[in-house]
């Protein structure tokens, strides 16, 4: 049983890094009372390793290989340790760039940013993924997709068709078809890329790349689109900013709905907006440069603390979440693997 150096307890909370480079997953144990991390392993993979999802149950990492073959790897996580052992291995049908597990774990589904798809993929009851059941051509450029809190419907952001595509989700056959609209159109330009669900309000926060705005979006539960026109946006750059095109990655709320956050890889920063607790609106608490090229980063399950990995620093970055303010105060820093480009963090199982 692995346990933390700094206290000599066994790890609850487990970060894992993808490093594409170095075709391995970090594996850090959290202290949680001081916010530092502990290396427990560095899983080697095989190939070139980005988006990673963890199944429901907590027991289960999916990782997405993108260098051919194109596959997903099944990677059990040890309850004790959080250490992985692959118990599966299945083909993807393109380069996937985006991977999550529907509300049931029984299905995965991706996303392919140069193949322009959707595709889904059954989960057995031993928690492995299998090849995929489904594929869907999407405008161009899918980015990502998720179910919703209902896990009836589905949304799949097309960066370069400027559009998210609304699906019908069959939880018991993992099937996807079209909504009505099949699309809700982004403004010229904007590049959709990433989305979260607010945890309780009927919302919706889209981060689009090439702008660098976070739109607010009415989500309709009952029939699973988007509202006809969106309700606010929010920039995710610095003041001044003047460092070229915009480059946005990432985005994740708190468990609490209080606190956005938005990473932008020209800058190099982070973007913290509070959230409005009535209407979901959000006002910018400020930016903090973080690591070179942030593509990806996370919030622990308790909301305490978000964990920002850099492609060109080879390094991750933690903070502290002020829980009055939402703003971020650095703890420390230290190397990963090669090209680190996600984060996924698991509280263990009991």
């Amino acid at each position: 049983m692995n346990v933390s150096p700094a206290t000599g307890a066994t790890p609850r909370t487990v970060a894992y890094i993808a490093n594409a480079d170095s075709h391995d997953i970090t594996v850090l144990a959290l202290d949680a009372a001081r916010g530092a991390l502990v290396e427990v392993e560095r899983f080697a993979v095989g190939g070139t390793v980005m988006p990673l999802a963890v199944s429901p149950d907590r027991r289960v990492l999916y990782a997405s290989i993108r260098s051919a073959p194109y596959r997903v790897l099944s990677l059990a996580i040890d309850a004790a340790s959080g250490r992985l052992a692959e118990i599966g291995s299945a083909p993807l049908p393109a380069s996937m760039c985006w991977i999550s597990a529907d509300g049931s774990g029984r299905f995965l589904l991706s996303a392919s940013y140069g193949s322009s798809l959707v595709a889904v993929s059954p989960i057995g009851a031993d928690g492995v993924a299998g090849a995929a059941q489904q594929t869907l051509a999407t405008e161009a450029n899918a980015h990502s997709i998720r179910t919703d809190p209902s896990n009836r419907f589905a949304l799949a952001a097309c960066l370069g068709g400027g559009v998210v595509r609304q699906m019908r989700f069959d939880a018991a056959s993992g099937r996807l078809e079209a909504n009505e609209p099949p699309n809700w159109p982004v403004r010229a330009g904007a590049g959709p890329r990433h989305f979260v669900f607010h945890p309780t309000l009927a919302l919706v926060y889209l981060l689009c790349e090439l702008d660098a705005s976070v739109d607010v979006l009415a989500f309709d539960r009952e029939r699973g689109v988007l509202g006809s026109a969106g309700l606010a946006s929010a920039s995710a750059l610095p003041a001044g900013f003047d460092a070229g095109a915009p480059w946005a990655a990432d985005l994740h709320i708190t468990p609490d709905g209080r606190f956005l956050y938005a990473s932008e890889r020209r800058s190099s920063t982070l973007a913290a907006f509070a959230v409005d607790a009535v209407n979901g609106a959000l006002t910018q608490i400020g930016t903090l440069a973080t690591e070179t090229e942030p593509r990806g980063f996370a919030i622990t399950p308790d909301g305490r603390f978000l964990i920002a990995v850099g492609q060109i620093s080879h390094r991750l970055s933690r903070y502290a979440i002020d829980p009055a303010t939402g703003a971020l105060t650095k703890l420390g820093d230290q190397a990963v693997g090669t090209n680190p480009n996600w984060v996924e963090i698991v509280e263990l199982p009991r």
